[in-house]
């Protein structure tokens, strides 16, 4: 196994048993272990565990997702928000360890949790919120706060994902998946859509 690969082994592993167990409930004899090395070898690659949850944060954000497509003016809000959501379903049962890892170290209070929150979720949000202002502007949606309707939608989405992939409780096939993500938009849309 090269350098390269014996890393990529170690933050692998570190991943998965961080995801189980959590922060706390991980020691750096176990990521070891289930690489096949020795702690020293661990130490070799990364010096301290705040350089192992850097690269963790790095493969975290790999293909993270967490970006709107261009939203054009008149936009066909329920088809946007439906295609946001599905995709915000899909990034849960994409990487499961990844979610409940990022439950675990938000739970715990880990720096983990704050740095992919701002560099990840924080950009998302201001973005979605620019989609509400611009849509309020247009006169399509009430005047509501952008930044809070941004966090009601996605927290009603994150909950469901989460229910597919921590709970197993979702329909567990796309079309009635589509479905529920489809009247859930419907119901977010009646309570921020201009009444005419």
């Amino acid at each position: 196994m090269s350098s390269a690969q014996r890393r990529e082994a170690i933050v692998d592993a570190a991943v998965e048993l961080f995801a189980q167990n959590g922060f706390r409930g991980t020691t750096t004899r176990q990521i070891a272990a289930a690489v096949g090395v020795s702690e020293p070898v661990l130490y070799m690659h990364f010096a301290a565990k705040s350089d192992l949850y850097t690269a963790i944060i790095e493969k975290l954000s790999g293909g993270c997702g967490l970006a709107l497509p261009p939203i054009q003016p008149g936009a066909d809000d329920r088809a946007f928000l439906v295609s946001l959501a599905m995709g915000m379903v899909e990034w849960h049962e994409h990487d499961p360890a990844r979610v409940r890892l990022l439950f675990y170290s938000a739970l715990e209070g880990h720096e983990l949790s704050d740095a992919f929150y701002s560099r990840h979720v924080v950009p998302f949000f201001d973005a979605f919120s620019r989609y509400f202002q611009q849509r309020i502007k247009e006169g399509a949606f009430r005047k509501v706060d952008p930044r809070l309707a941004a966090r009601a939608f996605v927290n009603m989405v994150v909950k469901y994902g989460a229910d597919v992939v921590i709970f197993r409780k979702a329909a567990d096939n796309v079309s009635a998946r589509k479905k529920t993500i489809e009247a859930m938009v419907d119901i977010f849309l009646n309570g921020v859509k201009k009444q005419k």
